[in-house]
């Protein structure tokens, strides 16, 4: 990893560039307190922000620990290798124009590895980007304006857009903000490798993303098992989606597991919450910062009304939010302190009886907290200073302390409107331990999120994407061949190849058979495939209405609980996924999914099929018998034994149906598609 504590950490900053950035940059610096030296380069400015003015690099007194260099794209490119050279800290590369601009500017892909080359070993960010500000050591490359101020302690935030760092930055929730990074193209330094950094920096609580592309599954590895052994949390919000992982459409598997699919599971494996917004981002990060990661999801709800409670009730089944039943204990100390006439459960509504009394409401809240719970939430909207008396709330405040001082569980006050809890008072409870949450919504989500994160040992290595050369696709029965002896149980079948063996294949088999037409993508949907044929005369009769010339007769298998399809889709953002669903000719339909990155284990199957909404059915539903699940377990590692073999040159696999059986799972059809082992 290269080092970047020059760069985010500077006693002296080159300025490269005049106009109005390059006076933002000083104008920035000089606000936020940065107590280094300055440097402005320009070949004709005299002065810039009172500020005198170097002619070039090399006129510079010293090589500077941070740049930022704020000159066209052409520019650029000898200004940083005459940094790298000087042997400069670090620069941030602000122009556009390079490989996010490929399809207007047909250097641009060119430019950027010129740029790469340039810099060497000193680290850049970007190009296109605003760079960075550090307010725990008063440092600010940014060219506008932004809405943070120094702090002693807090969270970092790495985006590839400039814009939603700003925007991220002018929060009114009470999050404390240590650094905001952004990463541009990621031409050089990525995301998980300032996240490294900035995470290694003690102050540093907790790591927020805005990701918008995954320059390398290895290093978010690393990201991830680096934050875990700090015992801190990384949240992240992921958007976009690779055309590339969607353009395999042959099979279910491809349209099941996209790059969406793909970058959940990748996430979900490595440990990093997902979550779908900003403002949950924000609430995650919160948790974070005061608590670190949470145990689970288990919530005590506090609220002095019913509805508030039934809100929080709501929203937790829709967030995933556990509210566990109160024990015979708590029912009796909530009732000495709340009296005879409040109904005791989670959520609790405590009326108002206590109103007004601090203490008592603090012994009340302790006493509900004496649970098993990962933490709790007293719903509280503070009322608008302009009209109202916000001091009729102050036993609130004394009741969250008295709580925090009584228990070890994080502990937060939870405003079921973001407006109703000012940023002064957000700042107030953050500052004594309390999480101050602001949104009922992104609140919850917010606990689930940060109840997910993944600890424990190290993620095992995974299985990188990679560029496959053209493909080609295996018929049935050549991929039933080939996953047989990784332990896929198939049905008895014989391959014909022309109509009269149809016939003798039928003898051999005897019994209800399958008769399938080969060289379809989709056998079902062209009619090439007929079922529970009992005789000579029908085989034949179906094989000469399908207008194919090669065929496959199957064992008719019966007696099946569930049908599923089990796949591996190469995405070639995120590595190898595998997908578990209910499976059959309505897959796309039900879309219920489960996907999962590679490698898995057995843990991991079984908490996938627990998943499914077809899980009650594999279970044994209304005195059906359950399917056997240590076969389909055992399908699935066999399925990717298979695929860690010819991971060099696999795009897909994919078993549909798996006949889940009382005793056994059965692949009753079966795709590969891979590229030439011998190229």
């Amino acid at each position: 990893m290269r080092n970047m504590s020059k760069l985010f950490n500077p006693t002296s900053i080159a300025v490269i560039g005049g106009g109005a950035w390059g006076r933002n940059i000083i104008d920035q610096c000089i606000k936020i307190g940065f107590k280094g030296e300055i440097w402005p380069i320009h070949p004709r400015e005299e002065n810039l922000s009172g500020f005198s003015v170097y002619r070039s690099v090399s006129n510079l007194p010293a090589a500077p620990d941070a740049c930022f260099v704020g000159i066209n794209r052409y520019a650029t490119i000898p200004v940083v290798a005459e940094l790298s050279a000087i042997g400069a800290g670090g620069a941030v590369c602000f122009a556009s124009g390079y490989l996010e601009a490929q399809s207007e500017i047909q250097d641009g892909a060119d430019l950027q590895a010129q740029l790469v080359a340039a810099a060497g070993n000193m680290p850049i960010l970007g190009p296109n980007c605003y760079g960075f500000i550090n307010y725990l050591d008063q440092v600010c490359l940014w060219p506008d304006q932004h809405g943070g101020h120094p702090c002693d302690s807090g969270v970092a935030i790495i985006t590839q857009s400039s814009n939603i760092a700003i925007n991220l930055t002018m929060q009114r929730r009470g999050l404390p903000i240590a650094m905001v990074m952004t990463a541009g193209n990621q031409a050089q330094t990525s995301q998980a490798e300032i996240g490294m950094s900035v995470l290694s920096d003690p102050r540093v609580t907790a790591l927020g993303l805005h990701i918008e592309g995954i320059r390398s599954v290895r290093e978010f590895e690393e990201l991830a098992n680096h934050a875990r052994r700090l015992g801190k949390g990384i949240v992240a919000l992921k958007v976009g989606a690779s055309e590339q992982a969607q353009a395999a459409t042959i099979s279910h598997t491809a349209s099941l597991a996209g790059s969406d699919a793909g970058a959940r599971a990748l996430l979900r494996r490595l440990g990093i919450a997902q979550v779908e917004s900003l403002a949950t981002l924000i609430e995650a990060l919160k948790i974070l910062h005061v608590t670190g990661p949470l145990g689970g999801a288990s919530v005590a709800s506090m609220s002095c009304s019913g509805g508030e409670a039934s809100l929080m009730a709501d929203a937790g089944a829709r967030h995933g939010v556990h509210f566990p039943n109160l024990e015979t204990s708590q029912k009796a100390d909530l009732k000495m302190a709340l009296g005879p006439n409040v109904a005791l459960a989670n959520p609790l509504d405590y009326h108002t009886y206590v109103w007004g009394d601090g203490v008592t409401m603090g012994r009340a809240f302790t006493a509900m907290m004496q649970g098993n719970f990962d933490i709790g939430t007293l719903v509280v909207d503070f009322p608008r200073k302009d009209h109202c008396d916000p001091s009729a709330w102050d036993c609130v405040i004394e009741a969250a302390r008295y709580v925090k001082g009584h228990t070890d569980i994080p502990f937060a006050c939870l405003a079921s409107l973001p407006e109703n809890l000012e940023e002064d008072r957000a700042g107030d409870l953050m500052a004594a331990g309390i999480i101050p949450l602001c949104g009922l919504e992104e609140s919850l989500a917010a606990i689930a999120a940060c109840g997910a994160i993944g600890r424990g040992q190290d993620c095992p290595v995974l299985l990188e994407p990679h560029p496959v050369a053209e493909s080609k696709t295996l018929n049935e029965a050549e991929a039933k061949d080939v996953l047989m002896p990784y332990g896929v149980v198939v049905p008895k079948r014989v391959f014909c190849d022309d109509i009269q063996a149809v016939g003798r294949a039928y003898d051999h088999i005897g019994g209800s058979v399958v008769l399938k037409g080969m060289g379809f993508a989709h056998k079902s949907d062209a009619g090439a495939v007929v079922l529970g044929l009992a005789s000579k005369d029908q085989v034949l009769t179906a094989a000469n209405a399908m207008g194919c010339t090669q065929f496959l007769v199957e064992e008719m298998v019966q007696g099946s609980v569930c049908e599923l399809l089990l796949g591996v889709a190469h995405d070639p953002v995120h590595g190898f996924v595998m997908t578990l669903a209910a499976g059959g000719v309505l897959t796309e339909i039900l879309q219920d999914a489960v996907s999962m990155i590679l490698p898995v284990q057995e843990s991991d199957v079984r908490s996938a099929l627990a998943q499914l909404k077809v899980w009650p059915i594999l279970k044994g539903y209304r005195g059906k018998p359950a399917a056997d699940m240590e076969a389909i377990v055992s399908a699935a590692l066999a399925v990717q034994g298979y695929v860690i073999d010819h991971q060099a040159t696999l795009e897909e696999v994919e078993i549909n149906p798996l006949l889940a059986l009382p005793e056994g799972a059965i692949a009753v059809d079966a795709l590969i598609r891979k590229g030439d082992e011998n190229v």
